[in-house]
């Protein structure tokens, strides 16, 4: 079974940086695109950021380019989200996701999630 695990936030302040990692214990990780969403309090989860199996092409939410990069270890099945800069509307809980088909910008695109992991910027 596939297994996502999220790592890597916390509480930051305004500009500071944070690395989230996610572990993916499946079988195919080198074969699946992965993702990552955020959802704050009261706001539906949202895509963040995408990149493909090979790690060649990636996608962002026009808020978080130029700032967040996320990027993939396929040799330890873990996929990163690097975030610089930090707002406090980035404040959300980010959950790494596994993609299966159809647009890597839509949450139903994805078959296994993990459980996340909290990001709070604030001053």
């Amino acid at each position: 079974q596939v297994q996502l695990v999220e790592s890597g936030g916390g509480l930051v302040q305004p500009g500071e940086s944070l690395r989230l990692s996610c572990v993916d214990s499946g079988r195919t990780f080198k074969t699946q695109g992965m993702g990552w969403f955020r959802q704050a309090p009261g706001e539906e989860r949202a895509f963040v950021a995408g990149i493909n199996s090979r790690g060649t092409n990636t996608w962002y939410t026009d808020s978080v380019k130029g700032r967040f990069t996320i990027s993939r270890d396929n040799a330890k099945n873990t996929v990163f989200l690097q975030m610089n800069k930090l707002k406090p509307e980035d404040t959300a809980m980010y959950y790494c996701a596994a993609h299966y088909s159809g647009s890597i910008r839509e949450r139903g695109s994805f078959n296994s999630w993990g459980q996340g992991t909290q990001v709070t910027v604030s001053s």
